[in-house]
């Protein structure tokens, strides 16, 4: 499968042209940037800090799509949405790992996804995916006096808050409780904030130093607490399953999918 790389140039970029390079099932077929990046031009592998591989960056990404059979996209949600109309247009496969996408751009994705195959998820990795649906268990058995709390903890260039994994989770929780997020969610505690309702479903944010990922999901009941955690210690998780997910979306009928659809956790 011919795989581009939008966003070739930042930490996962560089992280998701390695991984495909070392997958035998694939064959890189090139990587973009923004027109304002000093990376447009170079040589992907001088990028990566390997052998020329005779691929330029470009700044174009309708190019790197028209090359390619899927192209996965950890940018930023606007970027993500000008890629998803471009799929939608080339009738090519998108992996979509960004996250911090609005309600409105989330509706775009799925209006793109009506004519081309994307696949999107907060998290890629195969472990944090199983730990989505064991929160869903989990929260369908345990009754509401278990107050569930999320507590998330990355690098200190993140820009968004909470983390789409731990919405992600938040979700699932919900899910699980026949609830709705929307409705149940507190993301901020501050001075006196009274007793904590039933059914609350909490978050709480922490960033520093240079934390890939810490996500735990805190069943509290009276006289015991159960607590389900993923730690990833390598971008690379992200990258193998993004690149899970394009090969398997192959041949899929138009639609949008989840890492859920594609491990058959659903």
């Amino acid at each position: 499968m011919k795989i581009g790389i939008t966003g070739c140039a930042g930490r996962m970029g560089k992280m998701l042209l390695h991984r495909v390079l070392t997958n035998k099932e694939c064959e890189l077929s090139g990587g973009s940037e923004r027109r304002e990046s000093g990376f447009i031009g170079r040589d992907i592998g001088e990028v990566i800090g390997i052998r020329p591989l005779g691929i330029s960056v470009t700044s174009y990404p309708f190019e790197l799509f028209e090359a390619s059979d899927a192209v996965l996209d950890f940018t930023a949600p606007q970027a993500t949405i000008e890629h998803a109309k471009i799929a939608a247009e080339t009738g090519k496969i998108l992996i979509v790992g960004t996250t911090g996408l609005s309600t409105e751009q989330k509706e775009l994705l799925k209006k793109c996804a009506q004519k081309t195959v994307i696949v999107a998820a907060p998290n890629m990795s195969i472990g944090i995916n199983l730990l989505f649906s064991l929160v869903r268990q989990a929260a369908s058995i345990l009754d509401p006096s278990y107050d569930i709390e999320i507590l998330e903890m990355h690098h200190r260039n993140k820009a968004d808050a909470p983390s789409g994994t731990a919405l992600g989770l938040g979700n699932a929780a919900a899910q699980g409780r026949e609830t709705s997020l929307k409705d149940t969610a507190c993301y901020e505690r501050h001075g006196n904030t009274g007793v904590r309702p039933v059914g609350e479903i909490g978050f709480a944010a922490l960033r520093g130093g240079d934390v890939i990922g810490d996500h735990s999901v805190i069943f509290a009941g009276s006289g015991e607490r159960l607590e389900l955690t993923h730690k990833a210690s390598s971008r690379e998780i992200f990258a193998d399953g993004a690149i899970k997910a394009a090969l398997w979306a192959k041949n899929k009928p138009t639609g949008l999918y989840s890492m859920q659809d594609v491990l058959g956790l659903k």
